[in-house]
């Protein structure tokens, strides 16, 4: 039986469907926050958009719980005198999709819609028959006959831009949008919330549930958030590449299926001891899961809680995705279950006042 509800499959396609860029996130964060409150005593907002909610407050152990709730967008960079826009990249936006894409320009007088355009086949001749997208010859068109219309709409340099989509299913096992990288996160730990009231249980430690911002520019959220909270523990879950769609190198990106449950991360900023209590009880509780490995950094949010504090104990939970920072992002119904459900069954196995330490 599924553990995910009609309710809570509707908070995710609104959550999805909204946009979150980076270091803009608050119209996703009051979605989140609307959600789980049910679910938590208090919450907390910090000065830079982070929002967390906490669970039996006031005890001296402190775990995290942790997803970012910011997505890759564009910059307004440049307006030229036709009325036609350069970008730059806020987050690691991918150039090469961006042709034809429709997009939301945010402004304060509200969105203006546009396109990213593209030269006609047609008159791409000679050196330029093979011409690819690059950050610098891509641009957009809201419709405009010169750059003192575009002004006039209330685009800026400085105006953030996302892509126009919506959450959809794929054969009746994918979710499908944009974003999912990482609001699929941010719901897998507001559902660990609502499993954790639903199902009455008393933790012996506080729980911070935790959506950050700025993941996509460096974990920055994070960095900020964790010197404010001093946990004890982090667990901490974000989105991995699928490797078996084409084009992916098995070797270098390691092996990764949709479907075949979280991915559970070996690297130094992993702590073994925290990671061995998921592994065992993905175990014991028959959840599957996979392994994955990271030579330096996760590249995650996990770094940057493992690292702050004189040191954290910190794990990584991770969702297998197909089609990273595209506008199709895909995540297995089953994956975003058994995700949720290692993180509820893990929290359960942390004791009070719990020593991770190697000896």
């Amino acid at each position: 039986m599924s553990i995910i509800t009609k309710t809570s499959e509707k908070f995710l396609k609104s959550y999805l469907n909204n946009a979150s860029p980076t270091g803009f996130e608050a119209a996703g964060q009051k979605i989140w926050l609307k959600y789980i409150k049910p679910y938590i005593d208090e919450w907390q907002l910090d000065n830079y958009g982070t929002v967390y909610g906490v669970i039996n407050p006031g005890k001296p152990y402190k775990v995290v719980i942790e997803a970012h709730a910011d997505e890759i967008s564009w910059f307004v960079n440049h307006i030229s005198e036709d009325g036609f826009i350069n970008v730059i990249r806020n987050g690691g936006s991918d150039h090469t999709i961006a042709p034809s894409k429709r997009v939301d320009i945010h402004t304060k007088k509200g969105i203006v819609k546009g396109i990213f355009g593209w030269p006609a086949i047609h008159t791409r001749k000679g050196k330029n028959m093979n011409m690819a997208p690059t950050t610098d010859n891509i641009f957009i068109d809201v419709g405009a006959k010169d750059k003192e219309e575009v002004l006039n709409m209330g685009i800026h340099v400085g105006c953030v831009i996302t892509y126009e989509d919506e959450m959809t299913i794929l054969n009746d096992r994918y979710y499908v949008g944009k974003a999912l990288d990482n609001k699929i996160g941010g719901f897998c730990i507001a559902e660990v919330a609502r499993l954790l009231k639903k199902n009455k249980k008393k933790l012996p430690y506080t729980l911070y549930v935790v959506n950050a911002v700025q993941e996509e520019i460096g974990l920055r959220g994070a960095e900020m958030i964790a010197q404010t909270i001093k946990p004890d523990v982090a667990i901490v879950t974000d989105v991995t590449h699928d490797t078996r769609t084409p084009l992916i190198d098995k070797k270098k990106q390691g092996d990764c299926q949709a479907g075949l449950g979280p991915s559970l991360t070996f690297a130094p900023a992993v702590q073994t001891n925290l990671l061995e209590l998921v592994v065992d009880t993905a175990k014991k509780k028959k959840i599957p899961f996979q392994y994955a490995a990271s030579s330096r950094s996760t590249g995650t949010d996990t770094d940057a809680f493992a690292y702050s504090n004189g040191g954290v104990p910190s794990v990584l939970i991770s969702m297998p995705l197909r089609y990273m920072h595209t506008t199709v992002e895909m995540a297995h119904k089953d994956d975003v279950e058994n995700v949720i459900k290692l993180i509820y069954e893990s929290l359960l196995r942390i004791k009070r006042n719990h020593n991770f330490k190697y000896f």
